[in-house]
Parts: structure tokens; C-alpha cells; sequence
């Protein structure tokens, strides 16, 4: 190993947003943060907690819901009238009509 390359190693003072635990450790910064840890995450503790930490479980409970309400609206006007394909004659006495239309207008 060359000398003088490495970083330093300390003893470091790990933080837990979620449930406020705090323990030491080895790193090369002086403190961490860190959102959940082996104390409050349900893997280790068996028990299911919601960490929100920017509001993404909220946000993704309004767009449910908002769906849900669409739904029922839809629901209750009633379902759509189905579409009826137009057959190759009614297509193109379609296209004539627009035409002589449009020649009527470019006319006057």
C-alpha cells in the first residue's frame, strides 16, 4: 500500500431519522444520518411502520383516492356507446361530401 493516499478512519456517530437511535462506527466523515436502521426497520423488528420522510405515502394516497372517485363517476354515467366502424361506401361518400364542401367555399 502506498503511504499517505488512504483517507482517515474515525469513529463516527450514526443518527436514525426514523426512531431517534444513535450508535458508533468506523468511517472516514464524522457523522451520519440515516433514515432507518436495524432498531426501527420492520425486517428486524417484525413490526410495519410507515417512514415517510418526503410525503410520498400521502401523495400516492390522494392519487388512489382521486382514481377511486373517477371511477365511480365514470360508473355511474353509464357505460360508452359503442363505436361503429364505417364501411368502405359510407367512407367514401364520407370523403365526396367534404370535398364538394370544400369546393363550395374555395368558389365563393
Amino acid at each position: 500500500m502506498k503511504a499517505g493516499i488512504h483517507p482517515e478512519l474515525k469513529t463516527t456517530k450514526v443518527t436514525c431519522l426514523g426512531c431517534g437511535n444513535s450508535f458508533e462506527s468506523k468511517s472516514t466523515v464524522d457523522e451520519i444520518t440515516v433514515d432507518v436502521c436495524s432498531n426501527c426497520h420492520p425486517f428486524y423488528t417484525g413490526k410495519q411502520k410507515l417512514v415517510d420522510t418526503a410525503g410520498r405515502v400521502d401523495r400516492f394516497r390522494a392519487k388512489a383516492e382521486q382514481a377511486k372517485a373517477r371511477r365511480e363517476e365514470m360508473a355511474q354515467k353509464g357505460p360508452k356507446a359503442p363505436r361503429v366502424k364505417k364501411t368502405e361506401e359510407q367512407a367514401s361518400e364520407a370523403k365526396t361530401a367534404t370535398k364538394s364542401a370544400e369546393t363550395k367555399t374555395s368558389d365563393q
